[in-house]
């Protein structure tokens, strides 16, 4: 029995999405041996809807988590908002340290010197670092480095005994516990022949690894009183580097700050340090989304082109469907369900597909990278020692909502030209 000899309620006794019109829209959705090309463009609309909305879900929870992940370490270890001293070095950094840590939303005020140095170890040519002198109880409340070492403590570090380095200083210099790394630093001693160079071995008394490739191959931090021995600030402080409660609230601080240091000071925050790099994420993520929405506008086209198809093959039963009764809204609406089907099943299983990828998406890098036999997001390009991945409800749910939409939107045109189609030209040679 065909769809067109269902027998067709009255207009006056049919109310929209009715049962005989989601039965006829079930059954133009089967395949059919003779409807064989409609079938297979009805699944590349699936498939292509599908992976669309899963390839979206996943590259914004990627960018997403890639995003968290660097503000996360940028943040661990770098302050939130720094302090710098204007017209006086900051001898009294201990005092303004203080203070500034009593102001209400600052969880830590840590006193630094920071300095430049050619880092030498066993092997290798050499690299360059940044030693950053801090205060040993500072570098505990760390959480990011303290809860990260990974061989030696932090006990000789505190005793003055050597220096904390990251794990992949450690191996590009080959160095192990108790090495020396040998440093040198272009503003030394002062000699009748000029400045000469400041060299002087350290032995290496923690292996700390924060997860962010930059950070741990460039980073060497050194008790603050060695530091200032090292590069001749006797009693002196370069910055205070603040740690917030609220990150994104570091304006609402400011105030506070300058009115705690009792002294002329410039204050910076991690969005100006960080603008650029942000900003480009930020763009990044816009473009690819712009970009991947494509994907599922072609399989939207795709649906149009079926259901174009399906209206012409379906002209006889339309024709004898609105002789029996069946209105053009009616017609319409069993073309939109048809057509509203395919993108609602392929959008929900592209968010299955995009949610059970995002949930594996390290261990599918592997196995990829196993596969390959290449290294696939290489820790030493993109910062981080694993691929991140955050789902954001907002934008998840935005992408069905798109996904959705543009299905919905696809299968008006040829839903509104089967209700205009006229039954009497349809008939007229049958």
């Amino acid at each position: 029995m065909t769809a067109a000899s269902q027998p067709a309620p009255s207009s006056a006794g049919a109310g929209p999405f009715s049962r005989f019109e989601r039965l006829v829209a079930w059954r133009y959705l089967r395949s059919r041996r003779k409807e064989t090309v409609i079938s297979v463009i009805s699944l590349i609309s699936f498939v292509g809807i599908m992976l669309g909305v899963a390839t979206l879900i996943v590259v914004m929870a990627v960018m997403n988590g890639f995003r968290d992940e660097l503000l996360t370490r940028i943040l661990g270890v770098n302050g939130h908002l720094i302090v710098q001293p204007v017209d006086m070095p900051l001898g009294d950094y201990e005092s303004v340290a203080a203070r500034l840590a009593e102001v209400d939303g600052v969880e830590l005020a840590i006193p630094l010197l920071e300095g430049q140095v050619f880092a030498s170890g066993r092997i290798g040519a050499g690299t360059g670092a940044l030693v950053r002198g801090i205060r040993p109880d500072d570098l505990s409340a760390l959480d990011l480095v303290s809860d990260n070492v990974r061989d030696g403590s932090l006990v000789g570090f505190a005793a003055g005994d050597g220096v904390a380095i990251g794990s992949r200083m450690a191996q590009n210099l080959g160095l192990a516990l108790g090495d020396a790394v040998t440093l040198i630093a272009p503003e030394g001693d002062v000699t009748p022949f000029g400045t000469t160079p400041r060299r002087k071995a350290y032995p290496v008394t923690a292996i700390f690894e924060v997860g962010m490739s930059e950070y741990d191959a460039a980073i060497i931090f050194m008790p603050l009183s060695e530091a200032q021995l090292f590069f001749n600030s006797e009693g002196l402080a370069r910055t205070i580097e603040l740690f917030v409660s609220d990150p994104d609230a570091v304006d609402a601080l400011r105030p506070a700050i300058e009115e705690a240091a009792r002294r002329p000071i410039f204050i910076t925050d991690w969005r100006q340090r960080n603008q650029t790099f942000f900003s480009a994420l930020q763009v990044e993520r816009n473009v690819m989304f712009m970009i991947l929405t494509m994907i599922v506008l072609v399989a939207a086209l795709n649906i149009i082109s079926g259901l174009v198809m399906l209206v012409k093959d379906k002209g006889h039963d339309i024709a004898i469907l609105r002789t029996m009764g069946a209105t053009s809204g009616a017609v319409m609406r069993i073309f939109l369900m048809t057509g509203s089907a395919i993108g609602v099943a392929g959008t929900l299983a592209g968010v299955v597909l995009g949610v059970v990828i995002c949930l594996n998406v390290e261990s599918i890098r592997q196995f990829f990278s196993w596969l390959s036999g290449t290294t696939l997001f290489d820790p030493e390009l993109y910062f981080l020692s694993q691929l991140p991945a955050k789902m954001d409800f907002s934008e998840t749910l935005s992408v069905i909502v798109m996904a959705l939409v543009l299905s919905f939107f696809a299968t008006l045109l040829p839903a509104w030209r089967a209700s205009k189609l006229d039954p009497v030209e349809a008939l007229r040679y049958e």
